[in-house]
């Protein structure tokens, strides 16, 4: 099972790459850095505690 990469902040709604910083939550919610420091890192939906989100790397094109 993979990693589900929401593409925006579920606070502000900043849109965020798979490559960008992010935090999540154990049930995957997710946030930029900014709200995740507002809210000290925890998630206010679960109570968890916000992690930083693994990046991927941008798909390489083959030419």
């Amino acid at each position: 099972m993979a990693l589900q990469m929401k593409p925006a902040c579920e606070r502000c709604e900043a849109v965020l790459a798979v490559d960008d910083p992010a935090y999540i939550c154990s049930y995957e919610c997710t946030f930029c850095g900014d709200c995740a420091q507002d809210m000290s890192h925890v998630c206010p939906n679960c109570g968890g505690e916000l992690v930083v989100r693994p990046r991927r790397r941008p798909a390489t094109v083959v030419v």
